[in-house]
């Protein structure tokens, strides 16, 4: 009879050094699989501008006429009041003091 016990982490077990080894390898997998990768100059054309990081909102703004970017502006203030008006109503009837 062995001296040693058996099981799964004694390390004097054969495939212990496989397993252990192929746990790193998989750690290492999925850290290199979770990194997102840069786009190429080639592949960066067929990326949305606010992805591929080479487009900027102002050169956007800079191609509409005064009159859009004018509404644009009055659209986006009166959408962001509605917003807080909104949110306010439904924190107050969330948070409302019981008597």
């Amino acid at each position: 009879m062995m001296s040693q016990p058996v099981g799964p982490g004694n390390p004097g077990d054969i495939l212990y050094f496989m397993r252990v080894t192929f746990f790193i390898a998989l750690l290492c997998i999925g850290y290199s699989l979770s990194k997102p990768m840069p786009a190429g100059n080639k592949e960066r054309q067929l990326l949305v501008p606010a992805t591929a990081g080479g487009g900027s909102s102002d050169l956007e703004w800079a191609s509409l006429p005064p009159w859009q970017r004018k509404a644009s502006e009055k659209a986006i203030e009166k959408y962001a009041a509605t917003q807080e008006k909104k949110w306010r109503r439904w924190n107050d009837a969330m948070f409302e003091k019981s008597s």
